[in-house]
C-alpha cells in the first residue's frame, strides 16, 4: 500500500534516514522524541545497472552501516525509513519494487518513504512549507511545491540541461578560453591562462575530455576558476550572470504563486559565494518578486532526517508523487 501520508507510528519508534548520491551513502539513526542518535557514512556510491539503481548493492552497502549505528546507539526499534536517492525519479524502479520489503526483512521497518534527492534537498532547505529550492552542484535542478503536488524543472544532465550548474559554468568557461585561443570574439585571455594552468595546452582538451566517463565532474572542476576571475573579467562575470538567469528561470517554473512562497538554494555550487550569489539574488528578485528568499536550513541528509522523524510519529505533510516521493506501509505494523 502506497501514498505519501499513510501509516501511523507507535510511541518511541526509531527511524533510519539515508542520503544516497554520487559521493556515497550517509545514514542516520534516531527517534522522533530524541532526534538524531548516531550517523555513519560510506564514500562508495551505489551501483547503477540495467534496472537503474541496484537494490541489492544498495542493501549490501547499507546493512553494515546500520548495524554499526544501532550497536553504538543502543537498542533502537527501527520502524520507519526514509531514503533520499539521486536518480530515483528516472532510475528508481528497482528500488521502489524491492527496497521496502528488503528493509522490512533486515531491520523490521514497516514504513518506508523513497524520495528523490531533490525532495530531500527541498525539505532540508525549507521544511514542509510551500516554495522552491534550487539544488546546484555538478548539475542543477529546481523543485517546488504548494503542498498539494510537486513540480521540477531541469535536472536533465549535462548534455541536455542542468543549465547554470557546475558543469554548465565550467564548460562555458572553457569555451571562452578556446575562443581566446582561436582569436574569436568574446574570448577570455584570463580564462585561457587558467585553463592551461589546470589542464595543459587547451588544444589537447577535446581528446582528454570527451572519452572520460566523469566528464561532467571534470567540467565542473573549472567552475571555481570562472568565479575567481569574475571580479576582473567581464566574460567570466557574464557566464555567472547567465547561470543565475537560468537558475532563476528554473525556480520561476516551479515556485507556486502567492505571497507565502519561499525560495532557497542548496548544494556545493553555491560555495563559490558572491560572484554567483549576487547576480542570482538579483535575477530571483526580477523573476520571483513575490517569493521570500531564505537561507537553506540544512542539506539533503537533514531533509531525510526531518522526514523520517515526522513519518515515525505520524503521516507526512508532503504530497506524494509516483516518482519523486512515495510511502509504503507493510503489514505487521
Amino acid at each position: 500500500m502506497t501514498g505519501a501520508s499513510e501509516g501511523s507510528a507507535s510511541e518511541g519508534s526509531g527511524f533510519l534516514a539515508v542520503d544516497s548520491g554520487g559521493s556515497g551513502l550517509r545514514v542516520v539513526v534516531g527517534t522522533a522524541e530524541r532526534g538524531e542518535l548516531a550517523r555513519q557514512a560510506s564514500d562508495e556510491p551505489v551501483r547503477t545497472g540495467d534496472r537503474g539503481i541496484d537494490p541489492e548493492d544498495f542493501m549490501a552497502r547499507l546493512v553494515p552501516l546500520v548495524r554499526a549505528l544501532t550497536a553504538g546507539a543502543g537498542p533502537v526499534r527501527l520502524t520507519t525509513a526514509v531514503v533520499g536517492a539521486a536518480g530515483l525519479a528516472s532510475l528508481g524502479a528497482g528500488l521502489r519494487a524491492e527496497l521496502p520489503s528488503a528493509l522490512a526483512r533486515e531491520f523490521g521497518v514497516r514504513r518506508v518513504a523513497l524520495a528523490a534527492d531533490a525532495v530531500t534537498a527541498y525539505v532540508g532547505a525549507l521544511g514542509p512549507r510551500p516554495g522552491a529550492v534550487i539544488a546546484g552542484g555538478t548539475g542543477l535542478i529546481a523543485i517546488g511545491t504548494d503542498l498539494a503536488g510537486w513540480r521540477r524543472a531541469d535536472g536533465w544532465g549535462h548534455l541536455l540541461g542542468d543549465c547554470g550548474g557546475g558543469a554548465w559554468i565550467g564548460r562555458a568557461g572553457l569555451e571562452a578560453a578556446l575562443r581566446a585561443h582561436d582569436g574569436r570574439e568574446d574570448g577570455s585571455a584570463r580564462l585561457l591562462a587558467c585553463a592551461e594552468e589546470m589542464f595543459g595546452p587547451v588544444a589537447g582538451l577535446p581528446g582528454a575530455l570527451y572519452p572520460r566517463p566523469d566528464r561532467p565532474a571534470v567540467l565542473a572542476s573549472f567552475a571555481p576558476q570562472v568565479a575567481a576571475c569574475a571580479h576582473e573579467d567581464p566574460v567570466a562575470a557574464g557566464i555567472l550572470r547567465a547561470a543565475a538567469r537560468h537558475m532563476a528561470d528554473s525556480a520561476g517554473a516551479v515556485c507556486p504563486p502567492g505571497g507565502e512562497s519561499r525560495v532557497a538554494v542548496t548544494g556545493g555550487l553555491f560555495k563559490m559565494g558572491d560572484p554567483l550569489l549576487v547576480p542570482l539574488d538579483e535575477e530571483l528578485a526580477k523573476r520571483l518578486p513575490h517569493a521570500r528568499r531564505l537561507s537553506a536550513e540544512g542539506d539533503p541528509l537533514h531533509g531525510s532526517v526531518r522526514m523520517a522523524a515526522e513519518l515515525s510519529a505520524g503521516p507526512l505533510t508532503l504530497p506524494g508523487d509516483e516518482t519523486l516521493l512515495s510511502v509504503t506501509t507493510l503489514s505487521g505494523d
